[in-house]
């Protein structure tokens, strides 16, 4: 049976739509036939991360509308057998649609594929409600900030109050050189805030930025250290037990990982 996986922050800014596309392709690389839905209405970018801008010719609101058919709006990745995108409207801003006919589109596409990974859009109204009203999980992706945060924090209540109970988080730009100088807090601050279990936690890394001005993505360059964190994500999603990897040298803070993974 399909699932459909929200992934939401809150906020602008924490790298959610990089995390969508790299889980997305790292349960395609892992056999699992997965769509990666952009619902930003008007303010798309998953398409350039994927590097498929100019493979577009439907999206998700025609497919809503019935202008096209599912099969009209799906953009199939050429690089990844199982991965196929559905992208969000470019300059058509947020508009209002009938609940029914966006839920018979989750429901094709729980019909057709194994996951549905879902780009949902910063704030909690509107393109948020219509990403969210059919998904089984969530993951929330913060910083390690007090801002980003306690925007997380209200994203769960949020998530929590539609009766989504199966909610992780990822906490991403993670620099053990800050969090040792007391800039960044720690992982231990950051779980006791959200009281939420931690599905994953991303590096800093150089190689994620250059594989993004290339438009490609990190899962598949050997030399990032997000990309193998999000490859370990996809490995948590499908079940499997997956050791933690010494992003640093310095084992305090890979011991802190490690209880905060509660591995």
């Amino acid at each position: 049976m399909c699932k459909i996986i929200i992934i939401a922050s809150g906020k602008g800014g924490t790298g959610k739509t990089t995390a969508a596309a790299n889980i997305g392709a790292a349960l395609a690389v892992r056999g699992k036939l997965t769509a990666v839905v952009d619902m930003d209405m008007g303010l798309r970018n998953l398409d350039i991360v994927l590097g498929l801008e100019s493979s577009i010719v439907y999206d998700i609101s025609d497919v809503i509308e019935g202008t096209c058919s599912l099969d009209e709006a799906l953009v199939k990745d050429g690089r990844y057998e199982n991965l196929y995108f559905v992208p969000a409207p470019q300059t058509r801003g947020m508009v209002a649609f009938e609940e029914e006919k966006v839920r018979r589109v989750w429901e094709q596409l729980k019909s057709r594929f194994e996951y549905c990974i879902v780009d949902a859009p910063a704030g909690l109204q509107g393109g948020f409600l219509y990403a969210s009203m059919c998904a089984d999980r969530a993951i929330i992706v913060t910083l390690p900030y007090l801002t980003a945060l306690r925007d997380a924090d209200r994203t769960i209540s949020v998530l929590e109050d539609m009766n989504i109970s199966d909610i992780r988080v990822v906490i991403n730009r993670v620099r053990a050189d800050m969090i040792d100088k007391g800039i960044m807090m720690n992982m231990d601050d950051c779980v006791d805030m959200l009281q939420i279990p931690v599905i994953g936690i991303i590096p800093d890394d150089e190689e994620l930025i250059i594989s993004s001005l290339k438009s490609e993505i990190a899962v598949s360059n050997e030399k990032s250290a997000a990309g193998k964190a999000f490859c370990n994500i996809a490995a948590r999603i499908l079940g499997e037990e997956v050791p933690i990897i010494d992003f640093d040298e310095k084992e305090g803070f890979l011991r802190r990982i490690r209880k905060v993974l509660g591995k």
